[in-house]
């Protein structure tokens, strides 16, 4: 069995900027500024902390899907079907 090969964040922020950078900064900063906003007002700290845990899920499962999808495109980008269709001297044999 091959081994698995993530591709490295960059290849992925090359390959589709906007999407990239929504699915992992955007819930990165929202984590960050509810934090932010639980340590200037009086928010409840646990719920900002627990909103902050899933933001970060959310990020780190979104960029493996993202990458999954980028991977599979580039395998179906790379199959000729020309190549794996039969000629009709080829069926004859």
């Amino acid at each position: 069995m091959p081994a698995r090969r993530s591709l490295p964040l960059v290849e992925l922020f090359r390959t589709a900027p906007a999407k990239s950078f929504l699915l992992t900064v955007g819930p990165l900063a929202l984590a960050l500024g509810q934090l932010a906003n639980a340590a200037l007002t009086d928010f409840s700290p646990i719920l900002a902390v627990g909103f902050a845990a899933v933001m970060v899920a959310f990020a780190v499962v979104a960029t493996r899907h993202h990458a999954a999808e980028v991977r599979l495109e580039r395998l179906e980008g790379s199959l000729s079907w020309d190549d794996a269709t039969p000629t009709a001297g080829e069926l004859s044999d």
